[in-house]
């Protein structure tokens, strides 16, 4: 049975669309372009490089043919300018917006830049994409939305209170979006991103996240920590899972504006993980036999974090198409070949 995503991607071949991603040098932006340019699409990238790095475009233009890069613009510019919006979103149909200054971390001790980048920006782009009369826009949420409230699995009708500055950024980019749906009659589809992990996100710097950070780590010989006790949970999810989404969601058809889960509806620990990884590698050759030390638990986490999928998939057709361990295996294949 052909799944909707396997159709859409076939519509999209034989149909060639022109999308734009903001934030097309980062980790998911940059495995987005990969997937649209293999389809034969016209992309337009925006970046200002603040997490995003050139070797991601440089690694896209070695996996697609020639003719296929060409497809490809690049804009070297910032969501906190409008005007840089304006001219990113021109002549646009579907619009992926990716950039933002993601980690909880980073929010708290940075507020202010977490802010302008995430709801400045965010702003910007709904109203040039609002004013361009594009056909969708699709927008990446966060699980972070859900706060403290306790319920598991997450539904997307329930949330709690935030618990990082950087959750309140991601809020109101979902209050932006009803509002718009409601007063400009401009819809929009919000993914509750449930910690993305896959090749090209960055195991380096103070905020990386926790899987390219241990695989390196466990990589380069280096002692590993956990935040509290390890049995921390979280529905990890692979960034195929992400691409399809986005491409779900922005060739829907719909009347109203929407958040949708993106996540495998599995949870697994911080201790289990450390596991996984370390398996991962020993069957690549690489052994890692020391024990994690455990610190304190980190300012704005939550404990526990799964979600329910339901939802994106009687919306728009979403589908698990690559589950946790399979993802690690993926990923620490790539990490071991850069």
């Amino acid at each position: 049975m052909t799944t909707r995503y396997e159709q859409v991607k076939a519509d999209l071949k034989s149909n060639p669309k022109t999308w734009l991603i903001t934030g097309v040098a980062g980790f998911i932006g940059s495995n987005l372009l990969e997937t649209l340019l293999k389809l034969d699409q016209t992309v337009v990238g925006l970046d200002n490089f603040a997490t995003g790095h050139q070797h991601n475009l440089d690694e896209v233009h070695g996996l697609v043919s020639e003719q296929q890069w060409q497809r490809f613009s690049f804009i070297e510019g910032d969501i906190r300018n409008l005007k840089d919006c304006n001219k990113a979103v021109s002549g646009v149909d579907y619009v992926l917006h990716q950039a933002a200054l993601g980690s909880v971390p980073r929010s708290i001790n940075d507020p202010i830049a977490t802010n302008q980048a995430n709801i400045d920006g965010f702003l910007n782009v709904l109203v040039a994409s609002k004013e361009e009369g594009v056909k969708s826009f699709t927008y990446a949420a966060s699980s972070s939305t859900y706060g403290d409230h306790p319920a598991l699995p997450k539904e997307e009708n329930v949330i709690g209170n935030p618990l990082s500055p950087y959750a309140v950024t991601k809020y109101v980019n979902e209050l932006y979006a009803f509002v718009f749906s409601r007063t400009y009659d401009f819809h929009s589809t919000g993914l509750r991103y449930f910690n993305v992990f896959g090749p090209r996100q960055d195991p380096d710097g103070a905020y990386a996240a926790v899987i390219p950070k241990w695989t390196a780590g466990m990589v380069r010989g280096e002692t590993l920590y956990i935040n509290g006790d390890g049995e921390t949970s979280r529905d990890f999810c692979f960034v195929e899972n992400a691409v399809q989404a986005n491409i779900l969601a922005a060739t829907i058809e719909t009347d109203k504006s929407e958040v949708v889960n993106v996540a495998c509806n599995e949870r697994t620990s911080l201790n289990q993980l450390f596991e996984y990884l370390r398996l991962a590698l020993e069957k690549e050759g690489v052994s890692y036999r020391a024990s994690p030390e455990y610190v304190e638990f980190r300012a704005g986490d939550v404990k526990h974090s799964q979600a329910n999928i339901c939802k994106g998939y009687d919306f728009m057709g979403y589908e698990v198409i690559v589950r946790v361990r399979d993802g690690i295996a993926k990923s620490t294949e790539w990490y071991l070949k850069k």
